[in-house]
C-alpha cells in the first residue's frame, strides 16, 4: 500500500516540510497566508484546458497528517522534536475555493486559491500541484481526442505506458476528458468505470491455427466477443477466420461483438474489412482500432482518409500527456496577513499577480465565453467596467452589462471538506456543457485562437503600485 494506514503527509517535497520548521520556529506559524494555482501555458499548443483531479485532491488532503513511522524517518532526517510533535497533531484546517472539476480554464488564472496558516498552505503544495497538474493535463488530452473522434467512443488502453500508479489517476481524467470506458480493471474497480478489452497476440500465438484461437475465445466469451486480427494477415485470414466465427455464434444465439486492428495501415484495412464484413451480412460486428493513437491521427483519419472505424482504443499519447508530459501549473504566495504579495522576474510571464483574487466569466450575447476576468476579492464584478490584458495593459476590453458568473466557489471550510461532483461521467457531461459555450476557434488542433484573459484596473493599479515600491 502506497500510504500507510492511508496517512499521506510524506507525499510532498523535502522543502516543503524544511520551510514549515522554518515557520514553526521562527514564529510565523501562525501568519495568514493566500496561495492560488494557475498555470502559464495550456498544454499541446492548444487553446484550452480541462480542469481535473479536485476530488482526488480532496481526499488526499482529508487523510494529510504522520504516522508514528512518517515522525521517526523525519527525525532521522535531522528534523527537531518540537517541529514533529507539532506534526503529529497536524490536519489542514484552512480554506480553499476552486473552479468546478471538468471546467474549461485559461492561462494565469487563479484556478485552485487556498487560505490558511501559511506552514499548512505551505505543506499541501507539492500535493495540490502533482495531482491537479497530472489530471488536468490527460483531461485535456483525453477531450482532444473526443473533439477528433466525435460521436464515436474511445476506451483508455493506456495502463502498461502509464507512469507507475499514475495509471489509477490517468483512467480518471481520461472519462473526465471523454473516454467511456479503461481496460485498466483496478481504476474500473475503483472509479466505477466500465472495463474494457479483447485479447492479446499472444492468445492467438498460442493456438496452432489462428482460427482455433477465434473459436476457443468466442466459446469462452459469448457474450463480449472482440477478436483481434492482425496476427499473421489481417485481410486474408484475420477477417476471414473472424467472419467464420461469427456466422458459428450466430448458429448458437451468440454475436460477434467486433474485430481489432491493431497495426498497419488503419485507414486501408477498415474499409476492406468493413466491406468484407458487410457482403458477409455482418454489419453489425464494429471494427475497434488501437496502436499508438492521438488526436492528430484519429482526426486524419476519419476526415481524411474515410477510415471506417466505430471504435478507439488510445493508450500511451494521452495517459502520459505526449507530447508534453507535464502541465506547469504552480502555487504562488498572493496575500499574507492581509497585505499583498507578488513574485518580480525579468521575465514579464513569471512576475505574479498580487493580492486575493476571483476568477469571473463574462458571456457575449449567444451566451459564449467572450472574455475571463482576474479581479481582486472585494470588487463587485457587475460592476467592473473593463479589463486589461495582463502584459500589455493598453489592450483592454469593457465587459460592463455582459452576463457574468463567478468560476470559485469553496470546497474546504476550516478543513470540512465540502461534498463535490465525483461521478465521471456526470463531470464529463458538465464539460460538454462548457465546451459547447467555448467558440470553435480555440477548439481546433493547429494555431488556435488565444482566449482573452484580462485583469481589473484596480488589480492593475495594485501590481504597479507593488512593482514601484519594490524596485526602488
Amino acid at each position: 500500500m502506497l500510504f500507510k494506514e492511508g496517512k499521506t503527509g510524506l507525499f510532498t517535497d523535502l522543502y516543503e516540510l524544511t520551510m514549515a520548521q522554518g515557520y514553526f520556529f521562527s514564529g510565523k506559524q501562525s501568519n495568514k497566508a493566500t496561495f492560488e494555482y494557475f498555470f502559464r501555458n495550456n498544454p499541446f499548443q492548444g487553446g484550452f484546458t480541462v480542469f481535473s483531479g479536485l476530488a482526488d485532491f480532496l481526499d488526499l488532503l482529508g487523510e494529510f497528517s504522520f504516522t508514528n513511522s512518517d515522525l521517526q524517518y523525519l527525525s532521522h532526517q535531522g528534523f527537531r522534536n518540537e517541529f514533529l510533535d507539532f506534526l503529529a497533531n497536524f490536519r489542514f484546517t484552512g480554506n480553499i475555493s476552486s473552479a468546478r472539476e471538468g471546467e474549461i480554464v485559461f492561462p494565469y488564472e487563479p484556478v485552485v486559491k487556498v487560505e490558511g496558516n501559511i506552514l499548512e498552505c505551505q505543506l499541501i503544495e507539492s500535493m495540490l500541484l502533482n495531482i491537479l497538474n497530472f489530471e488536468s493535463l490527460v483531461a485535456t488530452k483525453a477531450y482532444r481526442i473526443k473533439l477528433a473522434a466525435g460521436d464515436r467512443p474511445f476506451s483508455d488502453f493506456g495502463m502498461r505506458r502509464a507512469q507507475g500508479l499514475a495509471a489509477i489517476h490517468a483512467s480518471r481524467a481520461a472519462v473526465i476528458g471523454g473516454a467511456s470506458s479503461t481496460s485498466n480493471v483496478l481504476a474500473g474497480k475503483l472509479l466505477g468505470v466500465p472495463v474494457a478489452g479483447t485479447q492479446a497476440h499472444s492468445w492467438i500465438q498460442s493456438f496452432d491455427t489462428e482460427l482455433e484461437a477465434f473459436r476457443t475465445y468466442a466459446k469462452i466469451h459469448p457474450e463480449n466477443t472482440t477478436l483481434l486480427v492482425d496476427t499473421y494477415d489481417t485481410l486474408s485470414s484475420g477477417v476471414p477466420n473472424a467472419i467464420t466465427v461469427a456466422r458459428e455464434m450466430e448458429q448458437q444465439g451468440a454475436r460477434l461483438k467486433a474485430i481489432r486492428l491493431d497495426s498497419g495501415d488503419m485507414a486501408y484495412l477498415s474499409r476492406h474489412a468493413r466491406k468484407m464484413l458487410d457482403n458477409a451480412g455482418l454489419q453489425y460486428v464494429k471494427i475497434v482500432a488501437s496502436n499508438q493513437l492521438n488526436e492528430f491521427i484519429i482526426n486524419t483519419l476519419l476526415k481524411d482518409q474515410n477510415a471506417t472505424i466505430d471504435i478507439f482504443g488510445v493508450g500511451t499519447e494521452m495517459v502520459t500527456g505526449k507530447p508534453d508530459a507535464a502541465l506547469d501549473g504552480v502555487y504562488k504566495l498572493v496575500c499574507l496577513d492581509e497585505k499583498p504579495r507578488m513574485k518580480f522576474s525579468e521575465n514579464p510571464e513569471k512576475t505574479t499577480l498580487p493580492g486575493k483574487k476571483q476568477l469571473v466569466r463574462y458571456f457575449d450575447a449567444e451566451g459564449q465565453f467572450f472574455r475571463d476576468g482576474i479581479l481582486l476579492e472585494d470588487e463587485n464584478p457587475g460592476e467592473t467596467g473593463m479589463i486589461c490584458h495582463p502584459f500589455y495593459p493598453e489592450k483592454q476590453t469593457r465587459v460592463n452589462n455582459l452576463r457574468c458568473e463567478q468560476l470559485l466557489t469553496e470546497v474546504v471550510t476550516e478543513g470540512q471538506i465540502l461534498p463535490v461532483p465525483r461521478d465521471l461521467f456526470a463531470i464529463h457531461s458538465y464539460l460538454l456543457a462548457r465546451a459547447a459555450c467555448l467558440p470553435p476557434e480555440h477548439k481546433r488542433f493547429i494555431s488556435p485562437h488565444i482566449y482573452k484573459v484580462g485583469i481589473s484596473e484596480k488589480l492593475l493599479n495594485l501590481r504597479n503600485e507593488l512593482s514601484k515600491r519594490y524596485n526602488h
